[in-house]
């Protein structure tokens, strides 16, 4: 098994326990915490980008996904447990569904099996509609356990939400031309110790590939809840 995927599996596993204890701790103000620094670390790597390349558009899109920080970390300070955890089980879920059902599956159903070749290279067809599939489907299941469709129905979108997040996060990386969101701020001694967190610091993902899907959903369901 590949190093850097071991090590991020054990921490990721390491994570979801340590957020389920936090969201059933003091109303889950823990979480909330967490979710708020990860937000600002994840500003920070954004804004190292510009190391790399700085134009009007690239700046437009950054002032984006700090708005999509800020209205996700809003949405995650207002919910409550209840609803949260049609996030975890369509946006986490997304991402893990698609990422399984990608690697068994990807390229064996449909040929040359790549939706957004120019903006995420990796993603196959199984993967997306498999991994939206799934995610729709666990919101739904918990819904009905609850009786909760008429009232929480938007909250199946949080798949397909997470998928176009994920998507505008690797398109903004590409714009800046950055493979990985921690690739520049792993340089400073501090962010290197620090980025242990998400998965060792060999140069790999970065905080803000781990709450970008949820920064897009939360903020356009934040949006919706208002409107």
């Amino acid at each position: 098994m590949d190093k850097n995927f071991r090590t991020r599996f054990i921490v990721g596993l390491g994570l979801f326990v340590v957020a389920l204890v936090s969201l059933y701790t003091f109303d889950s103000i823990p979480f909330k915490i967490i979710f708020g620094v990860f937000a600002v670390v994840s500003a920070i790597e954004l804004l190292s980008f510009f190391e790399k390349k700085c134009n009007a558009i690239n700046v437009l899109l950054a002032i984006i996904e700090i708005g999509l920080l800020v209205g996700g970390s809003v949405f995650v300070a207002k919910i409550d447990l209840a609803h949260f955890w049609y996030i975890i089980l369509g946006v986490p879920g997304y991402d893990i569904f698609a990422y399984l059902f990608g690697k068994m599956l990807g390229g064996k159903i449909v040929k040359k099996s790549r939706p957004f070749p120019h903006i995420s290279k990796n993603k196959t067809w199984e993967g997306t509609i498999l991994g939206l599939l799934a995610a729709i489907g666990m919101v739904a299941i918990l819904m009905a356990a609850r009786g909760s469709f008429e009232t929480d129905y938007i909250y199946l979108f949080c798949g397909p939400l997470a998928l176009v997040g994920d998507l505008f996060e690797s398109f903004l990386k590409r714009q800046f031309k950055v493979k990985d969101s921690n690739e520049i701020i792993i340089k400073n001694k501090f962010f290197k110790k620090l980025e242990v967190v998400v998965g060792g610091s060999e140069g790999h993902g970065g905080f803000l590939d781990r709450i970008d899907s949820t920064a897009f959903a939360g903020t356009v369901l934040l949006i919706i809840s208002l409107i």
